[in-house]
């Protein structure tokens, strides 16, 4: 474990110096694990690290507002995710790691694609798990509006994690993420607009979408609009996996055969 200390950071506005905190493990060239957006610990990566660890390092940083990062009060902004970007990049800049593999889960995906599109030289290749594509998520919204209200209806063994990861003070961590998508989704125009502008058909970095056929926070057709717009891209659905191949007892196997980290 350490920390970075990083003069400012866009997604910690108004703290000032903002500190990082990063795990990592394993040894050989660097990986970039982006967690989701209520953090590392719901989803955490041990199967991976043991599977590819004696070749791969995985760095896994806690983004700013979250873990043992930085804290900033008030509602996560609608851009988080660029903001998020270009906090990953100071962080790298600082470790002075100049080119990684970027594999990202979730908001941490699309993180990751946004670094890809404005920083591909950073970019050895991606790995882009339960990917989003649409800003508006119509069959996600009432999982939205009842976490963000009353985050304390989540199971016990998730409450756990989301303690033991970020503190008392977890709720809010879960609440200002599910509102902040909430009001992603209403300034969306038209329903289908995406959350890279139109922009995403010029990812030119290696990628793979590794995604869970089950996903419940997928809309219907949102990974046939990906392939629309990217129609090389390696799409590799799971058909046992949801929202966390990665970390589920029937898909981590296929998502680690599908990730190819070593």
């Amino acid at each position: 474990m350490g920390f970075v200390e990083l003069a400012e950071s866009a997604h910690a506005d108004g703290v000032r110096p903002v500190r990082i905190h990063y795990r990592e493990a394993g040894r050989g060239r660097t990986v970039v694990f982006l967690h989701g957006g209520w953090g590392y610990g719901v989803y955490p990566i041990e199967r991976q690290v043991q599977a590819f660890g004696s070749q791969v390092r995985f760095l896994m940083p806690d983004r700013s507002r979250y873990g043992q990062s930085s804290r900033t009060a008030g509602e996560m902004p609608i851009d988080f995710h660029q903001r998020a970007a270009r906090e990953t990049l100071a962080l790298l800049n600082a470790l002075a790691i100049r080119r990684a593999i970027f594999w990202g889960h979730s908001d941490g995906a699309v993180i990751a694609a946004m670094i890809a599109l404005t920083a591909p030289e950073r970019c050895e290749r991606l790995v882009l798990e339960a990917f989003h594509y649409y800003k508006n998520k119509p069959a996600s919204r009432r999982f939205f509006e009842r976490f963000s209200a009353h985050p304390e209806h989540l199971g016990e063994k998730t409450q756990e994690a989301l303690a033991a990861d970020h503190g008392r003070d977890w709720r809010e961590i879960v609440s200002r993420n599910c509102a902040a998508w909430m009001r992603i989704a209403d300034g969306a125009r038209p329903c289908t607009e995406d959350l890279y502008d139109g922009q995403l058909g010029r990812l030119a970095v290696p990628a793979v979408f590794v995604h869970g056929a089950l996903d419940p926070r997928t809309e219907a057709g949102e990974m046939e609009a990906v392939r629309g717009v990217l129609p090389r891209s390696e799409i590799r659905m799971l058909r046992s996996g949801q929202h966390s191949p990665h970390s589920e007892p029937s898909a981590w196997r296929k998502f680690n055969a599908a990730a190819a980290f070593a």
